[in-house]
């Protein structure tokens, strides 16, 4: 009795060996197939991405629309797989990761800017245009020191040259008001964890035979326990 247990758990053994086999072939170069389709989706996200920047370095609002419009789109419906580095440190993604758009924000802080020199350049103003006097000041110092116009030490020197002057209490609260937060031209477009694409469907492929290879694993194991307690038995 315990012999045709043996033989039968052997067979059993077997044909679980085959098919697992049989897996793994199929899995090795399904593996290297999701991994190119993730690598595909990876480069036309950073070729949306560099049309965006593109398109805010030359300024053209409506082509900066259309551009972030495609790649937000794309994002959504695609698995992006991205690295991106923090304070040196890389780390993985699912998105574009954070990108920031230096040149729509530099036109809105220059107007914002110019709106609040007119605003300060008043006549009833005994120290006449305070704006330009600290401009004057800063400037320089901007230029030679490479400051954008939302750099911190661009406008410290800026409120520091206006508040020597004691008629001008709020004129730091009108200059920093008037300049838009940098959180309005920040942008991460995250994907999901799985889309229905091509590389969706591969990467759930490798997963349902992943979990039937482990699974079979298990029988196998089973199995061979089971032949090892039938011989001493």
């Amino acid at each position: 009795m315990g012999g045709k247990s043996e033989k039968s758990a052997r067979k059993a053994l077997k044909r679980v060996r085959l098919k697992t086999w049989q897996l793994l072939l199929i899995l090795i170069p399904l593996v290297f197939i999701t991994a190119t389709l993730f690598r595909f989706d990876h480069i036309k996200m950073v070729e949306l991405k560099e049309a965006v920047l593109a398109a805010d370095e030359a300024e053209n609002d409506e082509e900066l629309a259309t551009a972030l419009s495609d790649l937000k789109n794309f994002t959504f419906s695609h698995i992006i797989i991205n690295v991106v580095e923090d304070n040196g440190i890389q780390n993985i993604t699912f998105g574009t990761g954070v990108f920031y758009l230096e040149h729509q924000y530099i036109r809105a802080a220059t107007a914002a800017l110019e709106e609040a020199e007119q605003k300060l350049a008043s006549d009833e103003n005994p120290n006449g245009n305070v704006f330009a006097k600290a401009n004057e000041v800063c400037r320089p110092q901007a230029i030679a020191n490479g400051w954008t116009w939302d750099n911190p030490n661009y406008l410290n020197c800026m409120t520091g040259e206006i508040n020597k002057y004691p008629t001008t209490s709020e004129l730091e609260t009108t200059i920093v008001a008037s300049i838009p937060s940098t959180e309005l031209y920040r942008h991460n477009y995250a994907s999901p964890l799985w889309a229905p694409t091509l590389s969706g469907f591969a990467l759930l492929a490798c997963l349902i035979i992943s979990v039937v290879i482990f699974i079979r694993f298990l029988i196998w194991l089973v199995l061979r326990l089971a032949i090892i307690f039938l011989k001493n038995h």
